[in-house]
């Protein structure tokens, strides 16, 4: 099986797509390992998500499939505090795509 990392970059009704696809991915163990990162605006519309897509990113967390959010996009957009209080970790994402990738990871871009 292969292993996927999701990297959600949108800020726009393409956030949602990527969110659900992420999460039934990981419900119903399509792959062997799922990870996601978020880079860019998707990382303004993570601090506004609300109802459904917010109780998919809990579950996604708690199961360690939410890797990190770009910390220096978070520094940049003044939201690093409120990415912190939702418990993503924040991390250069260059650094983590590459590892991941490096780790035989297949992208799945949004």
């Amino acid at each position: 099986m292969a292993k996927v990392l999701f990297l959600i970059m949108s800020g726009d009704d393409k956030f949602d797509l990527a969110m659900r696809m992420a999460y039934n991915s990981l419900k119903n163990k399509r792959y062997e390992d799922v990870k996601v990162i978020f880079f860019g605006p998707s990382q303004k519309k993570l601090t506004q998500i609300d109802g459904e897509i917010k109780n998919m990113f809990q579950e996604m967390l708690n199961s360690k499939a939410i890797d990190s959010a770009c910390i220096g996009v978070a520094q940049a957009m003044n939201i690093k505090p409120h990415l912190e209080s939702m418990g993503i970790s924040l991390m250069p994402a260059g650094e983590r795509v590459s590892y991941y990738v490096n780790q035989g990871y297949e992208v799945i871009t949004f």
